[in-house]
């Protein structure tokens, strides 16, 4: 399963490229509109620091204007994914720009016949949000298993990314069904490294290797 890192801020990207297990980046206009910082900047920003895909979204409603953005979005680095959302008018941006070569996520999936279309019109991602459909009374890893099975059906490319992950057993739930790639806040990436037993484990360590007043570096 491929890593992405769902924040438009700085340093907890570079924070976790340089563990060497990032492979892309998510970010969206509540993200832009909460680093504070202007869209272009940014987004070149990070697309320097990582060599995978970096979603950059359109803002417009409609084909023509979502085109435009695009062209724009799609000059700041070879790296930058077009991200746009689940309407008809995304679709079509999507296979247009699939067409030219662009690398397109299609964004705010809530049904697996959504996901269908979407691989239908080309998509390199479809991003299922699986927090906000458990918070609609939906199982949003029903959401997967089904777009999973429809993919592997007709052996689409498109690959899965869950996205609007809360927590960690959303990734585990992701990784056993088989998603493709998972997009997670900093704090959830950095939770799946944590646990008691590890914890007590290096202290029990220490603990011991104190006593026997040795160094490794001389």
């Amino acid at each position: 399963m491929k890593f992405f890192v769902d924040t438009a801020e700085i340093e907890p990207i570079r924070d976790l490229a340089a563990t060497g297990l990032l492979d892309g980046v998510t970010t969206n206009p509540s993200l832009i509109a909460k680093s504070g910082r202007d869209f272009m900047e940014v987004t070149r920003e990070i697309c320097g620091i990582v060599d995978g895909p970096v979603s950059a979204e359109v803002v417009a409603l409609d084909h023509a204007t979502m085109m435009k953005e695009a062209e724009v979005l799609r000059k700041i680095a070879d790296n930058v994914c077009i991200k746009v959302p689940l309407t008809v008018d995304g679709l079509k941006t999507c296979k247009a720009l699939t067409g030219e070569g662009t690398m397109v996520n299609v964004t705010l999936c809530f049904s697996a016949n959504q996901a269908l279309l979407a691989a239908k019109a080309g998509a390199s991602f479809i991003s299922p949000f699986v927090g906000r459909h458990d918070d609609n009374g939906f199982d949003g890893m029903d959401l997967i298993e089904d777009i999973r099975l429809i993919y592997d059906n007709y052996g689409f490319e498109t690959e899965i990314l869950v996205a609007s992950v809360r927590h960690t057993m959303h990734v585990l739930q992701a990784a056993k069904i088989g998603a493709d790639v998972m997009t997670a806040p900093p704090k959830v990436i950095h939770d799946l490294f944590k646990h008691v037993l590890t914890d007590k484990g290096i202290e029990g360590f220490m603990a011991d290797w104190a006593k026997t007043g040795q160094t490794i570096l001389k």
